[in-house]
């Protein structure tokens, strides 16, 4: 995706990939497996760890993150609603000990697709969106009506939720200007 994202934003502003100056603040998986040293019972065990729907937290100075990110802590990317926010936020010490170094990664759904698009018939949530200064690009009217803000829990409560258990430290909220579903 950003190979895609930067080579149309170099042919959209006439411009090379160093003059443009886009860079990847950090990739995160949705769905990953990795094995990992982790203290069960009071000793360091090798683990396969599975995260799905969640992603890694650890803390600064982890040897497994990047030497960038050493002295603050691993990015932790939780996306909300396409009407809401996101946040970024850094491991804590704490997820360690609780999660085996594991926060969420997303609000998570309040509502299935099916019943998402059964609260939104005759309703048009791109609109709903434009009205809030937020720019549309979607695939097609489903996939808007699968994905409305309804559908989601409260990125701002569970952002507090993971903050407070000391998962994750909340470093910035993004406020949404585009979305883009497909």
């Amino acid at each position: 995706i950003m190979h895609l994202v930067r080579h149309h934003f170099m042919q959209f502003f006439d411009t090379t990939e160093d003059e443009l100056g886009l860079e990847l603040v950090y990739d995160v998986a949705h769905n990953i497996g990795k094995f990992e040293k982790h203290t069960v019972d009071g000793k360091e065990r090798e683990l396969f760890i599975h995260r799905k729907g969640a992603t890694r937290a650890f803390p600064a100075g982890h040897p497994e993150i990047p030497d960038k990110y050493q002295k603050v802590g691993q990015p932790v990317l939780i996306p909300g609603d396409m009407g809401t926010a996101s946040y970024v936020l850094v491991g804590n010490p704490g997820a360690m000990a609780e999660t085996w170094g594991t926060t969420c990664h997303g609000a998570g759904r309040v509502l299935s697709r099916r019943k998402a698009i059964a609260l939104t018939k005759g309703r048009s949530i791109q609109k709903d969106l434009e009205a809030q200064g937020i720019y549309v690009r979607a695939e097609g009217r489903r996939t808007l009506q699968e994905e409305v803000p309804e559908a989601y829990k409260d990125v701002d409560e569970v952002v507090r939720v993971v903050d407070k258990a000391g998962l994750s430290r909340r470093v910035a909220r993004l406020r949404p200007i585009g979305v883009v579903k497909g």
